[in-house]
């Protein structure tokens, strides 16, 4: 899947405070946000022709975490643009690299079906949405070996929101020594940079490999604690 980095001006972001990490760049140039717009209730339409998340959603089905499809992605007729670097694709969830990272292996994990907001999601997504922050935090430090992070989810312009496509952020915290690598620093101040595309590939089939691992391990504790269960 060929990667487009558009020349487009990218549309105005409400400015945010600087402890906020705000979602600006994380989407294609050319989709404006500001018509990504929908009300706070539960009759908003499953996608948003206007969303680049929802985009992403309709573009990836889903798969079993602990059997990413080879060769990865599935390929479709039409591919996000930038590339997406998948990470994780459910039935309700999907989650990808952010293509502009404030530290390697900074993620968005997100409900497949459109929601503005956090009081959007329903009550199954929102159990989905809990057991999967844990399982990539965990398979994030394995695949970076950053052993600190942050978990962030803004709600409307006024805390920094852009994508109006409720999600949170997974960034790994770097140590000093090890920020010293990056041109990027955290909370949005600093320079971002694209996402290279080789080092993105990478990443993320790393990260989707500790994905499987953790899932597996986690499924496998629970099956023993049935059997203790039963004795």
């Amino acid at each position: 899947m060929a990667s487009s980095r558009g020349t487009d001006k990218k549309p105005p972001a409400t400015p945010a405070p600087t402890s906020i990490v705000p979602d600006a760049n994380t989407f294609d140039p050319g989709l404006p946000a500001s018509k990504t717009k929908t009300s706070n209730t539960s009759n908003d339409s499953d996608t948003q022709p206007n969303c680049p998340f929802c985009h992403i959603s309709s573009t990836f089905p889903p798969y079993p975490p602990t059997s990413p499809p080879t060769p990865f992605p599935p390929t479709t007729s039409t591919s996000p643009q930038p590339q997406t670097f998948l990470l994780l694709s459910t039935p309700l969830l999907i989650a990808f690299l952010d293509i502009m990272p404030l530290s390697p292996g900074h993620l968005l994990l997100c409900p497949r079906r459109h929601a503005a907001k956090l009081t959007d999601v329903l009550p199954d997504e929102a159990a989905e949405l809990g057991r999967y922050l844990r399982i990539l935090s965990e398979a994030v430090t394995r695949a970076t070996g950053i052993k600190d992070w942050n978990v962030v989810q803004n709600n409307g312009a006024a805390a920094a929101q852009v994508v109006e496509h409720m999600h949170f952020h997974v960034i790994p915290r770097p140590g000093l020594r090890e920020a010293e690598r990056f041109t990027s620093t955290m909370f949005g101040r600093g320079k971002r940079e694209d996402l290279d595309e080789e080092e993105g590939e990478g990443l993320a089939e790393r990260i989707r490999g500790e994905v499987r691992e953790v899932v597996r391990e986690e499924e496998e504790a629970e099956r023993k604690r049935g059997l203790r269960g039963k004795l």
